[in-house]
């Protein structure tokens, strides 16, 4: 997306490298401080009537090291966390994965205020960048409690599922949490899920063409280069010969302008 593209350009000075880490960090930090007894947890936890009518603002900071849950599963979500998130930094650069978190961060953060009493969680903070990973590397395994491999789409599809329910069946503050963590996902992903879509239609097309063209049992006289179709699958479609490409290379309109031109094979000389 250009306008995502010209905002990294005037923040890339302020990125924030290995942020991940950073969070993982912090929420260590705040596990052992709690276990100690020397940090009470419930004081860190963002409930907005908290920050705005008592002022205490360090919530709005806080509740993101939150550690997940208790018990040994703490260590093995933190460890996918910071999977996840090195995994996006590196693909994306530092300065676009701090910018999916901070633009998370304040869904999240904005959606709780909807609910000012009820507590805010970031788990839903977590789960988009769970999400983001599986879209971008559907086929990374990884051994579910070390022990079996699961392709990581598949574990993505029961996370949607998972929130589907909660959405539908939990109350509003689950709902606006998991509208956050979605909105999230597709301010960053939904340029990719549309041209994913017309791939897949472009596709689809070339496997229908030739079975429409059976069924009429008449030879087409104009054929697409680029996605197969003809004046026999789309007779209302126009076919135009491009000029620039060597042979008569026949394009539909969608595709008359937006080709690639075909060049000439120089003859081998003696």
């Amino acid at each position: 997306m250009s306008w995502l593209k010209r905002l990294e350009r005037q923040l890339q000075p302020f990125a924030i490298p290995n942020i991940s880490l950073f969070i993982v960090i912090g929420q260590v930090f705040l596990l052992l401080t709690s276990m100690l007894q020397l940090i009470d947890l419930s004081r860190c936890i963002l409930v907005p009537a908290y920050v705005s009518v008592m002022g205490e603002w360090w919530r709005l900071a806080t509740f993101v090291f939150i550690p997940p849950g208790g018990g040994l599963l703490v260590a093995f979500a933190l460890y996918l966390f910071y999977l996840y998130g090195s995994a996006l930094e590196h693909h994306w650069g530092a300065l676009r994965y701090n910018l999916f978190l901070f633009t998370g961060y304040a869904l999240t953060v904005g959606v709780a205020f909807v609910t000012p009493y009820s507590p805010a969680t970031n788990l839903f903070l977590g789960g988009a960048v769970f999400l983001a990973f599986a879209w971008l590397n559907p086929e990374f395994e990884i051994l579910v409690f070390f022990i079996l491999p699961v392709k990581i789409k598949w574990l993505a599809v029961l996370a949607w599922a998972g929130y589907a329910w909660t959405f539908f069946s939990g109350d509003l503050t689950d709902k606006l949490g998991v509208a956050a963590a979605v909105g999230n996902f597709l301010i960053f992903f939904s340029h990719d899920i549309w041209r994913r879509a017309r791939q897949g239609r472009s596709r689809l097309d070339r496997h229908v063409s030739p079975l429409s063209e059976a069924r009429t049992g008449r030879e087409p006289r104009h054929v697409c280069c680029v996605c197969g179709k003809t004046d026999v699958s789309d007779p209302q479609m126009d076919f135009r010969y491009c000029s620039k490409c060597a042979g008569d290379q026949c394009y539909c309109t969608d595709h008359i302008r937006n080709h690639e031109h075909v060049v000439a094979k120089a003859r081998p000389t003696a």
